[in-house]
C-alpha cells in the first residue's frame, strides 16, 4: 500500500489520512519508517494469541468510531487480511465507498488459505472499486458477478514497492558466505501448522544434509506453532541460518541474493519472479496461478518427497533452473499505484462535474 499512499499524497485533490490497524505490528513499523510514512490513526489492534473472532470484533468496534469521526469519502484497503474484511464491512454499514487493492485473487477453497480466502471473498461483495492485479483476477471477479465497469486491472502495487526498494543496497544483517548459493525460506501459513509444517522442516533438514555447500536462510515467524518446531528440527544444522523475521528492505536484499526460494507466502510468489528467482510454493493451491502458468513458480505442498526432489533438481540441473529463472513479472510493471490514483481522480472529477450540472439545472428552474 505504500506506493498508493505516496502517489495519492502527491495529488492536490486528495486529502490522505492513513489508518494503521497494526494487525501485524512487528512488520508494520519498519515498513512505515522505510517509506517515510506516518499513520494519522493507529489502532494497535494486535494482542498475543488473539482469536480471529476477537480480532474481528475489536476491528469492527474500533472502525465504527473512526468512520464516525473521520467521515471519509473513500477508504482503500489492500490484500486479504482480517483487517481488509472487517474494514470493508464497517464501511458498508456506514455507506462509505471502498477500493480494494489486490482484488480478485481466488483459490475457490474457503479453507485454503485460511482465513484469507474468506476475507477477500467477503470484501469483494462489499467494495466499490476492484483494483485487480491481473486479467485472471478480473475474470475471477466477473465469475462472481461483479460488474465489469467496477473492475480495473492495475497490476499489483507490491511490484511497485519491490522495484522501488530493490534500487537500494540494504544490508541483509545476517553473516553468510557470498561464495555459496543461498536458498531463502519462508513458512508461516496457518493451514501448514502441525504435521504439514513438521514435514516441511524435515525436508529442509534433509536438503541441508545433502547439500553442505548450500546455505539455507530461514527468517522464522514468531508464532510458537512455527518457531518451536523450526528450532527443534533445524536449529542444529551448520548450513541452516535461523533468524528473526527480516524487515522489508533486508528481505528484498535476501530475495536478490537468493538462488531460489521455498515459501508459502503469497507476496513472495509475486516478488521473486520479478527478480528472476524460482519459487517452490509450500501449498497445494494458489490464488496466483499466473506465475505457475508461466513456469516460474511450482507448487510442492507440504509433501516431504516433492520438496526434496524439486529443490534438488533446481540445485543440480542448470537447464531446469534457467527455465524457472526467467525474470517474468506477470503481476505488475511498477505503475500500479499511478493507475489507481488516476482512476480515483477521474471518479472525483466526474462526480464534481455531475454535482455542478445538477446545481446549474436547479438555478435555471428557480
Amino acid at each position: 500500500m505504500a506506493p498508493v499512499i505516496l502517489a495519492l499524497k502527491n495529488e492536490p485533490w486528495a486529502n490522505v489520512r492513513i489508518l494503521a490497524t497494526a494487525q501485524h505490528r512487528h512488520m508494520l513499523d519498519q515498513v512505515l519508517s522505510f517509506f517515510n510514512i506516518s499513520p494519522d490513526i493507529d489502532l494497535n489492534i494486535m494482542r498475543p494469541n488473539q482469536a480471529l473472532t476477537t480480532l474481528t470484533a475489536r476491528l469492527l468496534l474500533e472502525m465504527d468510531e473512526v468512520l464516525l469521526s473521520e467521515k471519509p469519502d473513500v477508504v482503500l484497503v489492500q490484500g486479504d487480511t482480517t483487517t481488509v474484511m472487517s474494514v470493508a464491512l464497517a464501511c458498508f454499514y456506514h455507506r462509505i465507498e471502498v477500493g480494494h487493492v489486490e482484488a480478485g485473487l481466488r483459490t475457490w477453497d474457503m479453507q485454503n488459505p485460511f482465513p484469507e480466502e474468506a476475507n477477500r471473498v467477503i470484501a469483494g461483495r462489499l467494495v466499490r472499486w476492484h483494483f485487480a492485479p491481473t486479467e485472471s483476477s478480473r475474470q475471477n471477479l466477473l465469475r462472481e458477478g461483479i460488474a465489469d465497469q467496477d473492475i480495473y486491472v492495475t497490476g499489483n502495487t507490491v511490484i511497485d514497492a519491490l522495484l522501488m526498494t530493490a534500487e537500494n543496497d540494504v544490508e541483509l544483517g545476517v553473516e553468510l558466505d557470498p561464495s555459496k548459493r543461498l536458498v531463502l525460506i519462508t513458512s508461516h501459513r496457518r493451514e501448514n501448522f502441525g504435521e504439514p509444517f513438521r514435514n516441511i522442516c524435515l525436508a529442509l533438514r534433509a536438503l541441508s544434509e545433502n547439500n553442505s555447500d548450500v546455505q539455507f536462510l530461514y527468517p522464522v515467524h514468531p508464532n510458537p506453532n512455527v518457531k518451536d518446531v523450526a528450532h527443534d528440527i533445524l536449529g542444529n544444522r551448520p548450513n541452516i541460518f535461523l533468524c528473526e523475521p527480516l524487515d522489508y528492505a533486508p528481505f528484498v536484499t535476501a530475495l536478490k541474493r537468493a538462488y531460489l526460494i521455498i515459501s508459502d507466502s503469497g507476496g513472495v510468489q509475486e516478488e521473486a519472479p520479478a527478480l528472476g528467482k524460482p519459487v517452490l510454493v509450500l501449498r497445494d493451491e494458489t490464488e496466483r496461478p499466473e506465475a505457475v502458468e508461466q513456469g516460474v513458480v511450482k507448487l510442492v505442498g507440504a509433501n516431504y518427497e516433492r520438496i526434496v526432489a524439486e529443490t534438488q533438481r533446481l540445485l543440480d540441473d542448470d537447464s531446469a533452473y534457467r527455465a524457472m529463472a526467467q525474470g517474468i513479472s506477470p503481476y505488475g510493471d511498477g505503475h500500479g499505484a499511478a493507475r489507481i490514483s488516476k482512476i480515483l481522480r477521474e471518479y472525483f472529477e466526474f462526480t464534481e462535474a455531475a454535482a455542478g450540472e445538477v446545481l446549474e439545472e436547479d438555478l435555471i428552474e428557480a
